[in-house]
């Protein structure tokens, strides 16, 4: 099989939140707090996309130098959103017009998502690789993240605009819900407790 017969699936990690709520002042950065495992949030989130997507690409806020830096340090291609203020919405638009034309699925990520089961990302693969449009795992009866769009959708993508991001697509669009044993696809980092994994 020649490289172009293989099914080409790119990550995209959403890193462009300001994340007041873990810190008002604006000082620690939830991304580059430690868990448990010695790795910073970022690192552990990123580390498991870029593993099953090792074609993937991170967007971080203009403002970040510290998220810029730490993901420079680990090696991993970011770009820069100009106006991550905006909302999420925004800073997805800037990072999903990175990905290449011949590009078959984009999976959507949140990096401040560290405690994701890497078998969630091979089953969101598996099945846009079978055909499945839209991917979304569940848990418990609860959908989470991340989210696989089949490149078809890009246009749709595209044209989001506030900080629902992707969500609002999925209550319109047909969407192929997979049932997963991973509650780490509900759980994100908000506050300074949820570091630590139960």
């Amino acid at each position: 099989m020649s490289e172009r017969d293989a099914f080409l699936c790119y990550g995209v990690l959403l890193a462009a939140g300001q994340g007041r709520r873990f810190d008002p002042s604006g000082v620690q950065h939830k991304l580059l707090q430690t868990l448990p495992t010695g790795q910073s949030v970022l690192a552990a989130s990123a580390s498991k996309l870029f593993q099953e997507f090792p074609k993937s690409l991170v967007v971080v806020a203009s403002e970040a130098a510290s998220i810029q830096q730490n993901l420079s340090e680990l090696g991993l291609p970011f770009c820069v959103c100009e106006d991550a203020q905006e909302g999420m919405a925004t800073s997805l638009v800037t990072v999903l017009c990175q990905v290449p034309p011949d590009a078959d699925a984009v999976v959507i990520a949140l990096a401040d998502m560290p405690f994701l089961d890497l078998d969630t990302l091979r089953e969101i693969r598996k099945h846009l690789e079978a055909g499945a449009d839209i991917v979304v795992p569940s848990y418990q009866g609860q959908r989470g993240n991340p989210v696989g769009f089949a490149i078809k959708y890009l246009p749709q993508l595209l044209s989001l605009q506030g900080d629902r991001g992707a969500r609002q697509l999925l209550q319109t669009l047909p969407v192929t819900e997979i049932a997963v044993f991973d509650p780490g696809i509900l759980r994100d980092i908000d506050v300074p407790a949820d570091l630590i994994d139960p």
